[in-house]
Formats: structure tokens, sequence, C-alpha cells
């Protein structure tokens, strides 16, 4: 991650099976709220509280199709950094490689209300607490819950887009509408490679 000193970088990770714009509009009202200088979307390689459900797209894939989704969006960049190094995704990891690589950037870690209140089950939790701010994002008008003691903690309101990936995975095998849900350059590499069922 190259850039000068002392950036506002926003941490917004997932599996993205596929990333929708649900995703997009997070990143975008994010980035803007907190004047964030980029916001990377990490792509999980092994998501290990995912891959003991089901089958997930192979992550070279996964990262393709955020590479398609985020274009050219000003401050939106894929990151593959959990990727590169291997091994099962924990955000500890990858705050300390992104704290490493920029020690003076500030660094905002992007969760939705549910994510945020699984945070105590989280692998090696206590090293995640001094690397990052947590960023809860909720729908305009939600009632939230008080942040845990202990972490640096804001809330932003942005739309909530009830999208959902096993919907769209759905759609692709059988051939419902994708307009509107998916961006059309993420459409298009889907269907190129015959993910989720896709003709």
């Amino acid at each position: 991650m190259a850039g000068g000193e002392g950036r506002r970088v926003g941490v917004f990770g997932g599996t993205f099976d596929p990333p929708h714009v649900g995703h997009l509009v997070v990143a975008v009202n994010v980035r803007h709220a907190l004047a964030l200088d980029v916001l990377l979307l990490v792509v999980a390689r092994e998501p290990w509280q995912k891959t003991a459900q089901r089958q997930v797209t192979a992550a070279e894939d996964r990262f393709a199709l955020v590479e398609a989704a985020v274009g050219d969006v000003p401050g939106i960049e894929a990151c593959r950094l959990e990727l590169d190094r291997g091994g099962p995704s924990y955000t500890a990891d990858t705050l300390e490689a992104l704290h490493a690589a920029e020690p003076d950037a500030e660094l905002f870690m992007i969760l939705g209300s549910d994510a945020a209140a699984g945070l105590p089950t989280w692998e090696r939790v206590d090293d995640v607490r001094p690397l990052a701010t947590v960023v809860e994002v909720d729908r305009p008008g939600a009632v939230t819950a008080p942040p845990p003691s202990g972490w640096r903690w804001v809330q932003v309101e942005a739309p909530r887009l009830e999208v959902s990936s096993t919907d769209l995975r759905a759609r692709f095998a059988d051939g419902r509408p994708l307009d509107y849900l998916i961006t059309r350059p993420v459409i298009d590499y889907i269907r190129a490679r015959g993910l989720y069922g896709s003709a």
C-alpha cells in the first residue's frame, strides 16, 4: 500500500461472493462520511466463518470480481493482501500487515451492525482493538446498542440495501434478473467464467 503519511484508510473485508451494489453503497458512503483517503475492499482468501458452511468461489475469481465492481470509483480499491498472505483470513493479521506497511495511517474497520455485535467471537480480538477504529454501519434511523468499552468506535448511517449474495448466486443459476443488483462488469466476468451456474 503506497502513499503519504497520515492517510485515513478504510478496511472493508468480506468474502464478496459476489460483490454487489450493497457493498458499493456502504463503501462510498463511509468514505464520504469519514473523509477517508482510500477505502480498501479486502477480499478474504479463506473466510474461516464461511468455508465450513458452503463451497466458496475461488479467491482469485472473487478478487477479479471486486476489481470489476470498483472499476474507476474514486478512492475505492480492491485489496489482495489476504490472498497473497495465504491461509485462513483473520482481521488481526490484515490490520497488522496494513499498519506495518504504513505505520502513520489511521485505520478504520468497516462492519455492519451484525458483524459488530459478533466482535467478541473473533480470532485474536484483543490484537484487533488497538489497530483500528471500528466503523459500525447502520441504516438511517436505526437504534444501535452502545459500543463496547475499550474500543475506538464510530457509527455511520448509510442506505441499507437488502441484497443477499446467496440470492444473487441463485439468480445466476436460474436466470432471474440481476439488473441494478450487480454492476455490469461483474455480471460480464461471472458469465465469462461460468461462475454460479451462469450460462
